[in-house]
C-alpha cells in the first residue's frame, strides 16, 4: 500500500505523439516515440513496446505518460517518459488514453 503522497509524486501527464520512429535495435519490437506535453514539459522521447499499433494509429494520438522519472537507456536511445498501457495477454500493451480530446501536458489526477 503506498499514501496519496506517493501517489501524487508520480507526474503523469497528456501527451499528443508528433513522430512514430522504427527501433530495429530493440531487443522487443518498439517504436521510437517523440511525444508533446505542451510548454511546461515540451518534448520527449519514449521507448514503447507497442509494435501491434502501427505508425497511422499512433501519429497525432493522445496518450499518458510518467513524466518524472530520469531516463532509461535502451540500448542506444535514451528514453525520457514511460507511456502508459493496460497489460493484456493477448495483444501486450493497451494504451491508455483520454477518451476525449485533451490538452497535450493537462495533468492526470
Amino acid at each position: 500500500m503506498i499514501d496519496i503522497d506517493h501517489f501524487q509524486a508520480v507526474d503523469m501527464r497528456v501527451g499528443r505523439v508528433l513522430g512514430v520512429d522504427d527501433f530495429p535495435e530493440a531487443r522487443v519490437p518498439a517504436w521510437k516515440l517523440t511525444i508533446d506535453f505542451g510548454p511546461e514539459i515540451g518534448t520527449k522521447r519514449s521507448s514503447a513496446q507497442i509494435s501491434h499499433y502501427s505508425r497511422e494509429q499512433l501519429e497525432d494520438s493522445l496518450v499518458v505518460a510518467v513524466v518524472n522519472f530520469p531516463p532509461r537507456r535502451i540500448g542506444p536511445f535514451s528514453s525520457e517518459v514511460l507511456v502508459l498501457g493496460a497489460l493484456d495477454e493477448h495483444k501486450g500493451v493497451v494504451l491508455l488514453r483520454p477518451d476525449q480530446d485533451a490538452e497535450p501536458g493537462s495533468r492526470i489526477a
